[in-house]
Parts: structure tokens; sequence; C-alpha cells
């Protein structure tokens, strides 16, 4: 099957193609004998995510049964070897001797960044410049949204980054702990976010990783129990994904998000990968 990483990138291709394509690196991950960070794991996973930026015809809602198995089983692999890949180079990271002046080490360092600029755009966009107190819900061992958003962003809001693995938790604080200033405005708090209740109601901005809740279903039943205890005025920020990125994320969309003041979606066509959904919980 001919590349088509030299395809014309204005130029959609069409689906039955991409996902052809997609296919094959699917077989070879279903292959490794381990998701764990290596020249294969990391080759194989830098080519599912150049196929799935490259602008396409596919609409996931037309998938075959058989496409969309394997669609849910690539985002569940992804996940996974992100974690393990986040894992392995934040326990590298605080063996340095200064960890906040190097996340760029970590390979997709420059694309959060740009996430993080354009999500908080869009939070400026509609009013939301200096939340007194920010949730990150899914911040994993390198939360890096909440260092680039704490450091370039929201100078001076407060930080409680949520996430259900005390390891990832326990790396994470070593990153922050080498900041005094920073340190004093992050907290990581290990816990599954279903179980936290009135504590929502202090956040004026919630943000949702885009691997919490692995299925629409489980995403879907997340997002409504945060609009029930969060506070009316407060924003969430979900991320999700458009077009072949959904291969790699799930999908939420505005009828998913009900209850809620749809403010803003955009999808990027770049190599930021996440779609990003603001929503508002109305003031009764």
């Amino acid at each position: 099957m001919a590349s088509l990483q030299n395809t014309n990138i204005e130029t959609p291709i069409p689906a039955e193609h991409l996902v052809a394509h997609i296919k094959q690196v699917y077989d070879s991950i279903l292959k490794l004998d381990s998701l764990r960070p290596s020249k294969q794991v990391n080759s194989l996973f830098s080519h599912l995510v150049k196929l799935c930026i490259l602008p396409s015809s596919l609409n996931i809602n037309s998938l075959s049964p058989e496409e969309q198995d394997m669609r849910k089983s690539l985002i569940d692999l992804a996940g996974r070897a992100e974690a393990l890949l986040e894992l392995e180079f934040a326990s590298l990271l605080i063996k340095t001797p200064q960890p906040m002046n190097n996340l760029n080490l970590f390979p997709y360092y420059g694309n959060y960044v740009k996430l993080a600029h354009m999500e908080y755009r869009i939070l400026a966009k509609n009013g939301v410049v200096k939340p007194k107190k920010v949730a990150f819900v899914g911040s994993g061992p390198m939360p890096l949204t909440s260092l680039v958003m704490a450091t370039h962003h929201l100078k001076s809001s407060h930080f409680d980054n949520y996430d259900i693995d005390e390891v990832a938790n326990d790396v994470a604080r070593q990153i922050v702990s080498s900041d005094d200033v920073l340190e004093k405005r992050m907290k990581f708090v290990t816990c599954d976010i279903m179980e936290v209740k009135e504590k929502l109601r202090e956040y004026d901005c919630i943000f949702l990783a885009a691997l919490v809740g692995m299925s629409k279903e489980v995403k879907v039943k997340i997002i409504e129990h945060i609009r029930k205890y969060m506070k009316e005025g407060g924003v969430l920020l979900v991320r999700s994904a458009d077009g072949a990125r959904a291969f790699l994320y799930p999908v939420i969309d505005e009828k998913d998000l009900v209850g809620f003041q749809l403010l803003s979606i955009f999808h990027p066509k770049n190599d930021v990968i996440n779609s990003v959904v603001l929503v508002r919980k109305p003031i009764f």
C-alpha cells in the first residue's frame, strides 16, 4: 500500500484509504509485546498520529461495526501507551536538578504548549481571564497543561489536579516541588472524580482531560456528575476529537452536554490533536 505521508496536505484523503492505513498500523500495534516506550512503540504511535491529523473526508459515524471496534481498541491502546510514556519521562525529569526547566524533553511538549495557548485564547474570549481556582481532571504524571497554564497564562490561579493514580500524582508532585512559588499554587489529589461532590463548587473553571472516560458513555456520566455539583456560572472545558483524530480520543458532541450553555467548539487543523468544547453551567 502506498504511503500517505507525501499526499498533498490540502487535498482531503478518501476515508477508506485512510482507514486502511490506520488498520495497518493497528495490526502492527497488536503484535507488540509491550506498550512501554521503545523505538518500535514510539515509531508506530507517531505514525498513527501523523495519519490521524491528515485532512480527510472521514466521518466516524459512517464507520462499519468492525471499524468502530478498531477505533475503540485504538483509543484504549493509545491511552495506555501515552500513560506509560508520560510516566517514563516524568520519572526521568525528577532525577534532574531542575525538572521545571526540562519539560521540553517530553516529545509532545510543543503540542501541549500549542493546546494550552489555544485553550487560554478560547477561555479569554469567553470572559474567563483570571479564574481564582481551577481543577484539572486527569492530570497524570506529566501535568503539562496545568504547568503551562499556571506559568504562562493563568499566572494567579490555584490549580487542583485530580488523578485516580497515586503513582502518577506522586511523580507530578516531585516535578512541581522543584518550584517553590508554583508548589504553593498547585495541589494533587488522588481520587475518582465521581466521588468528588461539594468540592467541585469551589472551581471557576474545570478542565476534563481527553482520556478521562475512555468511552463516550463513561465520559458523558462524568460530565453529568461534574455539571450536577459544579457552581452555577462556572465553566467546563472538555477535550474531544474530530474526524480521524477520533481514532485517538473519544468524541463529545453538543448533544452530550445537556444542561450546559455551549460557549465554543473548536476543531484544530494543525498538529494539535484535541478539539476543545467550552460550556458554562447556567445561573438560575
